[in-house]
């Protein structure tokens, strides 16, 4: 059985993790850009929620997409996915439990140098 959030399947960051190993996915943090500094999931991208356009997700409308900010309790992600919906793409999750639910699942993090 697959959860909803905002009528948008989750993803855990278990499953996550075993499909950015697997190249299936492509993965964007909605979180702070300072926030995505400090640490974010493997390949994923940094997209601001309210502003990101079609070049900056992927030709194929098919491919699956992964939104995730902070938290549970953040709505970033569910509202930045839906918007990729309405510009067309299908498969396209959250990832409810955030950056820190992947902390907290032992994942290993991505960071950048400022």
């Amino acid at each position: 059985m697959i959860a909803h959030l905002m009528g948008l399947p989750t993803i855990s960051p278990d499953e996550l993790h075993r499909k950015v190993q697997a190249r299936e996915v492509t993965v964007i943090d909605v979180n702070a850009p300072t926030v995505w500094l400090a640490g974010h999931v493997p390949s994923a991208v940094n997209l601001d929620h309210a502003t990101y356009g079609p070049a900056d997700l992927p030709e194929d409308r098919t491919a699956m997409l992964v939104f995730y900010c902070s938290n549970p309790m953040c709505r970033k992600a569910p509202t930045a996915a839906l918007r990729a919906r309405k510009l067309g793409y299908e498969n396209v999750r959250v990832m409810a439990a955030g950056i820190k639910g992947w902390m907290s699942a032992r994942l290993p993090v991505e960071t950048q140098a400022s």
